[in-house]
């Protein structure tokens, strides 16, 4: 392929992405929202220019689909092609009696009313009244599909305008694709997607109701001058906030360390935040058990596994631990504290507990640590093996140092050792299996443990011994290191290892490591509490019983949103105003869904620089239903 051929392809590709990105935001005004219907999809569909059929959808959304994402939109529109103007005017024509280029409302209603997915005469009627812009009782299609693409190319035009005055929404993240509009290129701007519908027509050629609907709607949507009530409905029904945040240079930590703190009874378990396929953030759990009431200084910290002299990236991930009280059983888990405090690295809280068993939650906003976009690799993965002079199977430089970090991540007590439980915490990870006392037994015969448990070098053996079994194939090794958080120039860029320390003054604490079933939901109700708790909740506009409530801590916005109706809500999230911010949501507008009756954490928000001020600058708007 030529340089220019190249150059073209890759300008087609992205103008492509483009309108799926349009195409996806008129629907769910975030990429990171996922179709969860057939009729989702079908409406996405739609909005993209495509008229798909029932078998259409089933071929993507089978019986047991239950979700599917951004990307995999764009491959299904990649398979579906779109309308030609052509192809609707002929479309039109099947309902042309007379062949003088006119529709008589007689015609267009007994088509609309019959066939396909059939409207009623009053859908008819008021469709009809707003297209015959001669008034004269028939539809002149030609000129209405003429007038049609005009509109679609001056909206697509005012989107680009858009755009290209709008530095922000030129470097947005859609779903793995990350979008710089090509120049030359008109973009389908949301506020257009509905325009740039045209639809296919059904296998007897005749109209279906979301395709002639769809385009009288776009029509009459852009051609009437109703914009402006629709913003102010819009202002009307919703909610601003503005934080300006000063930098971290200018702060000093509230919670001092306590004098003689050396002297206290100290105990520590190691962790690591873990980026998920879908985006989402784990960890394991921990539970804390205080034989007595007494003072406690708690704090948890990113941790630099390379040591000081080698600084790591995920340092400047954001943590926190959120401390529960166990109760009878975990749904009665109640929060008592958690870390708002930040010393240095080090998130911090401090006060008395009293006796008993806790759960520590570690926390980790999502505004620093993120899905990282696998397609944008940029070169040749790293060599993992070789094989020596005598032809055995060895491991490289590279990936031995890498294992070595690993079994330091996992080694949750500190002690150098590997435990049978801190072993099958790896397992679970990379595997999903878990290693029994019999099998612990057998790695006991063939690799390096002390007191029964395994050590730096037997880790190294055991996981050399897999890669031999597989005659050097790097597949397996691959999945491990991706599980742990590692790219493929074997850098860990999806994970984080963090380190608790809990003091207590008094009496000895003792930490215990967990992977609970229930920890998600124990930690997103704590999140949530932690927010209403600590901020007043403000209505929408016109909305009793919607509220913000929004939480200032010292280095991190965070928002929940309640409803309190009976019905499910959508709200639209308008960050653009901001500065030197970033968003968990990876975006700077989305949309979220809040269940009847529920509340829901909208976002967390955080300083880019922490040396610069930031301004928080939101908007909150409710949507009407789709």
């Amino acid at each position: 392929m030529s340089f220019q051929e190249s150059r073209r392809s890759s300008e087609d590709e992205e103008a492509f992405y483009m309108q799926c990105r349009a195409a996806y935001l008129a629907v769910f005004r975030s990429s990171l929202t996922n179709i969860t219907s057939k009729q989702q999809l079908c409406h996405v569909l739609q909005q993209a220019g495509r008229n798909p059929s029932q078998a259409t959808l089933s071929k993507y959304w089978t019986p047991g689909t239950s979700k599917l994402n951004f990307d995999d939109f764009c491959e299904i529109l990649k398979c579906e092609r779109q309308t030609e103007e052509a192809e609707l005017m002929r479309a039109f024509k099947t309902m042309d009696v007379n062949g003088d280029g006119y529709i008589f409302h007689s015609a267009l209603e007994k088509t609309l009313t019959t066939k396909g997915e059939k409207m009623t005469a009053e859908e008819v009627n008021t469709i009809f009244s707003l297209a015959d812009v001669n008034k004269d009782g028939k539809l002149d299609y030609a000129e209405f599909c003429r007038l049609f693409a005009s509109t679609v190319h001056q909206c697509q035009t005012v989107a680009m305008q858009k755009l290209e005055t709008d530095g922000k929404l030129k470097r947005q993240n859609f779903g793995s694709q990350s979008y710089s509009p090509p120049k030359g290129t008109a973009s389908t701007h949301p506020a257009a997607v509905e325009v740039a519908a045209a639809h296919h027509a059904d296998s007897d050629s005749t109209l279906k109701k979301g395709t002639a609907g769809l385009i009288f709607e776009t029509f009459v949507t852009h051609s009437k001058p109703s914009s402006r009530l629709s913003s102010a409905r819009s202002r009307r029904s919703s909610l601003s906030n503005s934080v300006t945040m000063r930098s971290s240079s200018t702060k000093t930590s509230q919670v001092l360390e306590p004098a003689g703190l050396q002297d206290w009874h100290h105990s520590f378990r190691k962790g690591c935040f873990f980026v998920e396929e879908d985006g989402s953030i784990s960890s394991l759990q921990y539970q804390l058990h205080v034989p007595q009431t007494t003072r406690v200084y708690i704090t948890i910290r990113p941790l630099n596994i390379h040591g000081p002299e080698k600084p790591s990236s995920w340092m400047t991930v954001d943590t926190a631990l959120f401390i529960m009280s166990a109760g009878e059983t975990r749904e009665e888990a109640t929060l008592v504290c958690f870390t708002e405090t930040k010393d240095k690295e080090k998130y911090v809280w401090m006060g008395e507990l009293n006796a008993g068993t806790y759960y520590l939650l570690p926390f980790t906003s999502g505004c620093r640590l993120k899905k990282h976009n696998k397609k944008n690799f940029p070169g040749k993965s790293v060599e993992l093996v070789y094989k020596t002079d005598t032809g055995e199977l060895d491991f490289t430089r590279e990936l031995r140092s890498v294992l070595s970090d690993i079994f330091d991540m996992i080694d949750l007590d500190g002690n150098s050792l590997l435990s049978l439980e801190e072993y099958n915490f790896f397992e679970l990870r990379t595997s999903g299996e878990q290693c029994d006392k019999e099998a612990w037994a057998i790695c006991k015969e063939n690799f390096d443990m002390r007191k029964n448990q395994l050590t730096r070098q037997g880790f190294m053996e055991l996981n050399l011994m897999e890669a031999t079994e597989k005659d050097g194939d790097s597949a397996d090794l691959w999945v491990t290191l991706e599980a742990m958080g590692y790219n493929h120039m074997l850098e860990l860029t999806e994970a984080c290892p963090f380190q608790i320390d809990v003091y207590c003054e008094s009496s000895q604490p003792s930490i215990q490591s967990l992977s609970l079933e229930s920890g998600p939901k124990l930690l997103n109700q704590a999140v949530q509490k932690s927010i209403t708790a600590k901020s007043g909740a403000k209505a929408l506009r016109g909305h009793d019983n919607v509220f913000i409530f929004t939480y200032r801590g010292e280095h991190r916005i965070s928002s929940v949103i309640a409803n309190k109706v009976d019905n499910k809500l959508t709200v639209h999230v308008n960050n653009e105003q901001s500065r030197n911010c970033c968003s968990s949501r990876g975006m700077t507008v989305f949309a979220v869904e809040i269940p009847a009756r529920t509340k829901m954490v909208c976002q967390h928000v955080m300083a880019i620089n922490d040396k610069q001020d930031w301004t928080y600058n939101c908007l909150e708007t409710i949507l009407p239903s789709i």
